[in-house]
C-alpha cells in the first residue's frame, strides 16, 4: 500500500516520536507545507511525495473534565465524593476521534497520565468513570479505568477506520527518575546505557519503584490488545537501557527531564522500527 497520511494519537511521548519522524523526513525532502489538519495540534505535508503527517494530543484517550458535585446529590455525592476529573470511558477525546476516519496509518499511545497523582490525586481529585453518562458503581480503580478505556477506544478504532488501514499500539515509553519522581528531587545523571541487572532494579514491578508504571502500563495494554487487529510497536525494554538518553537539566527546566527523549536519539530508532513495519506490511500485502 501507499501510505498517504500518519497519525499520531496520544501524550507527549508520542509527539516525541513525531517530531523525531519529522526531523527525519525533512532531511528527505524540505517541500513541507505546515498545517492543523482535523483538530490535531500539529501537522506537516511533505507536497513532494503527497505525505501528511500529524499528532493529536490526548492524555487518557477518552474524554475528560473536572467533576463537581451536585448539589442536589448524587450516587457519588452520596459516597461521600467532592471532587474529582470525570472521564467517559466510552467517549474518544474530541481532539482525535475524527482521526482514525479517514488516514491510512494511527499510531497510539496512553499511560503516563494514568499513574500521575499529582493530577488525579486519589483521596483529593480522584478519576471518577462514567459509561453511557452514568457513573460506574462501585467506583473503580485506575488500573481497572484504564482496561474499560482501552477495550472501548480500541473497539472504536477498529469500527470506524477502513478496511487495510494500519493500527499500530505504541508500549510504554520508560521513564528513568532516580532518587524520587520528578517533583521529588528525581534526576537521571546517568551518562551509559544501563546493565541488565541495573534495568531489572529500575523497572521490576516487585520493587514498586518510582518508574513501575512502565511494566505496568503495558500488561494492561497486552491483556486489552489481544486478538485486536493492531499490531503492537514494542519499544519498552530496548529503551529501558536508555537512562543516558533523555534531556535532564537540559532547556532551563525547574526538574530534571527523564522521561522525554534528547532528538536525535532513541525515538529515531523507534520510527526505524515503524518504517521496518510499514515495510512489512507492504511486502505481504
Amino acid at each position: 500500500m501507499h501510505v498517504k497520511d500518519v497519525r499520531f494519537i496520544g501524550d507527549s511521548l508520542n509527539r516525541n516520536m513525531f517530531v523525531s519522524l519529522f526531523c527525519m523526513l525533512r532531511q528527505v525532502s524540505s517541500d513541507v507545507k505546515k498545517w492543523h489538519p482535523a483538530k490535531a495540534d500539529r501537522g506537516f505535508t511533505f507536497l513532494q511525495y503527497n505525505l501528511t503527517i500529524a499528532y493529536h494530543r490526548t492524555y487518557l484517550l477518552a474524554r475528560y473534565g473536572r467533576w463537581s458535585p451536585n448539589t442536589k446529590g448524587g450516587a457519588l455525592e452520596s459516597l461521600g465524593y467532592n471532587d474529582g476529573y470525570r472521564v467517559d470511558i466510552d467517549v474518544p477525546d474530541s481532539k482525535w476521534a475524527e482521526a482514525p476516519s479517514f488516514h491510512d496509518v494511527v499510531i497510539i499511545n496512553t499511560g503516563h497520565w494514568w499513574w500521575a497523582p499529582s493530577k488525579f490525586d486519589p483521596v483529593k481529585s480522584p478519576m471518577l468513570f462514567f459509561e453511557k453518562g452514568m457513573p460506574i458503581l462501585p467506583p473503580v480503580s485506575p488500573d481497572v479505568g484504564l482496561d474499560m478505556v482501552l477495550k472501548q477506544m480500541i473497539s472504536y478504532v477498529e469500527s470506524k477506520m477502513r478496511p487495510g488501514a494500519i493500527r499500530i499500539f505504541r508500549t510504554q515509553s520508560p521513564r528513568h527518575f532516580e532518587g524520587g519522581d520528578w517533583d521529588h528531587g528525581g534526576s537521571c545523571p546517568r551518562s551509559k546505557p544501563l546493565l541488565s541487572q541495573e534495568v531489572e532494579e529500575l523497572f521490576n514491578v516487585e520493587n514498586n519503584g518510582t518508574n513501575v508504571e512502565t511494566r505496568l502500563v503495558n500488561h494492561h495494554l497486552y491483556k486489552t490488545l489481544k486478538g485486536s487487529s493492531f499490531f503492537v510497536l514494542n519499544i519498552t525494554h530496548m529503551s529501558e537501557y536508555r537512562a543516558d538518553a533523555h534531556p535532564s537539566k537540559a532547556g532551563g527546566k525547574r526538574h530534571d527531564d527523564c522521561m522525554h527523549w534528547c532528538l536525535p536519539g532513541l525515538t529515531d530508532t523507534w520510527n526505524d522500527l515503524f518504517a521496518a513495519y510499514l515495510n512489512f506490511v507492504k511486502d505481504h500485502s
